[in-house]
């Protein structure tokens, strides 16, 4: 089993190094987690333990205070080795970092941070429903919060809940019983009374995730979580804060994949030495045309990903619209540098003995996070078009 002292002082290296230890560690075992399709906890653990479960916290409250430049950068390295820790870890990354500037209550901000930082705890929200789908595309959660003496009770059902099997809060999307409805984010405990997990998640990639199906049947949370609730046309499609980091960080996690899959390529083009050739493929020049096809792609969105980010972060805005066009185009470039490497491997490429058949599957799942194609596009055409 890996241990944190196998890498090498942790806290006093920049977090990158750390996530390149980290990420060799996970692909180690990266073929039986996808097998296995079970939540990684050991994964967690060490990440936890390397100091960077709550790498985008504030250092105010003893978070390392990443940005997102920084935070793009570490989970395109972890996910090189293992994209489905990193996808739980943008989850993480991104409430962490945004939740200081919302309109939660202060000690509940401060309580969910000093939990990740001091015990690893894991934070998501809870959105995607049956009927609903995800509530990016509008509609109201049939989540209900019912008033109750101290608090509210809330029932429903999520989907697609990612992580939920490794979190210890929920922030649980649900409409109030009242006349004038609110609906918005209520912070749950995971092992609250009435929560429960029904595994659900059987992916063709991103395996481990833990997506599995939320089911709350009148769990009770005290009056100050609901944290932000608000009159449906008071709402934006992500909330303040959220839509740059959700249209970047996704990017960063799909391109890590097709980094690791051009790795693979690379190594078996340099020993891969057919009887006809007499010399490895590598020394073909079509294949060196094509391998720098594929570098291409990945070279633009690791630029575009960062020179976004340190917009961002430097505090020159980058709008909801901008924001989502980049996360269609990295994420569509890494699933075609992927296609890219599969054509030139042949059926060495899509045997489940090598792991580039795994880093296709799950880049392909680059396609389902929101904000997805049509929705981008078309918002993107309107405003253009002034509608």
């Amino acid at each position: 089993m890996t241990t944190v002292t196998q890498l090498r002082n942790p806290a006093s290296r920049p977090a990158t190094e750390v996530a390149l230890d980290l990420s060799k560690a996970f692909a180690k075992k990266a073929h039986e987690v996808d097998i296995g399709a079970g939540f990684p906890h050991e994964n967690i653990r060490l990440v936890h333990e390397a100091g960077l479960s709550a790498l985008t916290a504030p250092v105010e409250l003893s978070g390392r205070g990443a940005k997102l430049a920084e935070a793009a950068d570490v989970i395109r390295i972890i996910a090189q080795g293992e994209p489905s820790t990193a996808l739980i870890l943008i989850m993480q990354y991104i409430n962490l970092a945004t939740l200081p500037a919302s309109r939660w209550p202060t000690h509940l901000v401060s309580k969910v941070i000093r939990d990740a930082v001091d015990n690893g705890a894991l934070i998501n929200a809870l959105r995607v429903e049956p009927e609903l789908g995800t509530p990016i595309r509008g509609g109201l959660p049939a989540a209900t919060a019912r008033r109750v003496a101290n608090g509210w009770s809330i029932s429903g059902r999520k989907i697609y809940s990612t992580g939920v099997e490794g979190l210890t809060w929920a922030i649980v999307w649900a409409r109030t019983d009242e006349e004038d409805v609110r609906f918005g984010g209520f912070l749950v405990p995971v092992n609250a009374e009435g929560f429960t997990i029904e595994k659900t998640w059987n992916p063709l990639g991103m395996r481990a995730t833990g997506s599995h199906d939320a089911v709350l049947q009148d769990v009770f949370v005290p009056l100050d979580h609901a944290v932000d609730i608000r009159r449906p046309s008071e709402w934006d499609a992500r909330g303040e804060g959220q839509a740059a980091w959700f249209g970047i960080l996704p990017g960063a996690l799909y391109t890590g994949v097709a980094e690791a899959a051009r790795d693979w390529l690379v190594r078996f083009l340099k020993e891969r030495v057919p009887s006809n050739l007499g010399q490895p493929l590598a020394t073909v020049p079509r294949i060196q045309q094509a391998l720098g096809e594929i570098e291409e792609l990945l070279a633009v969105n690791r630029r575009l990903i960062g020179s976004a980010a340190r917009d961002i972060d430097e505090g020159r805005s980058v709008s909801q619209s901008e924001a989502g066009l980049i996360k269609v185009v990295t994420t569509e470039n890494a699933i075609l540098a992927v296609e890219k490497a599969l054509k030139l491997s042949g059926n060495h490429g899509i045997s489940r003995n090598n792991p580039l058949e795994r880093h296709h599957r799950d880049v392909l799942c680059g396609r389902i996070h929101s904000p997805q194609e049509d929705t981008v596009r078309i918002g993107a055409g309107k405003l253009a078009l002034g509608i």
